[in-house]
């Protein structure tokens, strides 16, 4: 009876007896009583939200921008592999890395912003087989890389056939210099000059235009009866650097250097050198190598003109042949 007194009082069934004494449970201050469990699920508790049990599919279509988004350029094909268009390379291998276009600085012709980050230049004369068999001579093209092989520019000579075989190296040209995207940001400009060192007028130069049809400098010769000498001018045709070479121009088993110097020519601001390729490379063709160093934090329309005294050099010094200089009697 009093087993049946104590099971009454404390809630639990008849037929159900507690697992522990009474006195053995101790439960929160002021609770006064054991609440018997649950004897069957009376739901959910409320604001309980029930999971979705079934699968709503995928999305039909991309969710709009937020708000403050950028949008994405006209050719923006979206994400994943073969999404991107290839770059083709102009006229050169497409196995050559092309160095990735960085943000253009203040005060930058466009496409010149590669010349910003690198303090030299690597040009590469593309060896053309036509002219190799025959003589004949045809069009030049170089490969403009960094120190590191990548790619910067491509530049391809345009001149008719006639000029080209009749003035030979003196030939007046036009060099344009392509972006990776095949887009002209350079023109050379060289106009036909007498080539003899006897007489001081008519000299040797080139114009420098980037973008093309914007002057941003000039390679004019300086008249000197032994040396090869230049004058780097600005836009404004102010001088700014001078070009020097040695007295006898020949790249026998060894590199030929044009020193860049300041006005005075008491420093020494970079050079210009022509790259010994081998005895059969030189012997046969025209087709030459250059490396021009220049300083870091030199403008960038400087470096450009560098570039073009690379090509004028070129031109004036270099372009003939075993082949070419026998028939003229030199060779």
């Amino acid at each position: 009876m009093q087993k049946d007194t104590l099971q009454a009082e404390l809630g639990y069934p008849a037929v159900y007896p507690p697992q522990y004494p009474p006195a053995a449970f101790q439960g929160a201050p002021g609770n006064t009583g054991y609440t018997a469990p649950q004897t069957a699920y009376t739901g959910p508790q409320a604001g309980y939200q029930r999971p979705q049990l079934t699968y709503p599919g995928p999305q039909s279509a991309y969710p709009e921008p937020q708000a403050g988004y950028p949008v994405p350029p006209g050719g923006y094909a979206g994400a994943g592999s073969g999404s991107f268009p290839v770059q083709i390379q102009p006229g050169g291998p497409t196995g050559t890395p092309w160095i990735p276009a960085p943000p253009p600085p203040v005060h930058c012709p466009p496409g010149l912003e590669y010349l910003t980050q690198i303090d030299q230049i690597l040009v590469h004369q593309q060896i053309e087989l036509l002219e190799v068999l025959t003589g004949f001579e045809t069009n030049n093209k170089y490969e403009i890389k960094n120190s590191l092989g990548q790619r910067i520019y491509f530049a391809v000579e345009d001149t008719d056939c006639c000029t080209r075989n009749c003035c030979g190296p003196l030939r007046p040209f036009t060099l344009r210099i392509l972006d990776n995207l095949g887009q002209e940001v350079m023109t050379l400009e060289r106009p036909l000059r007498c080539g003899s060192c006897c007489f001081p007028c008519c000299l040797q130069e080139i114009e420098i235009q980037a973008p093309p049809g914007v002057p941003v400098g000039y390679v004019t010769q300086t008249w000197h009866p032994c040396l090869p000498k230049f004058t780097l001018q600005n836009e404004k045709r102010e001088d700014v650097l001078k070009v020097g070479g040695p007295c006898v121009v020949c790249s026998c088993c060894s590199d030929v250097d044009f020193q860049i110097k300041s006005l005075d020519e008491e420093s020494i601001v970079g050079k210009i050198s022509k790259h010994w390729s081998g005895l059969v490379r030189e012997a046969f063709t025209d087709a030459d190598n250059f490396g021009i160093q220049f300083p870091l934090n030199l403008d960038v329309k400087m470096k450009a003109v560098m570039l073009g005294a690379c090509f004028l050099i070129d031109f004036m010094f270099f372009e003939r042949t075993g082949k070419q200089e026998e028939k003229s009697g030199v060779w």
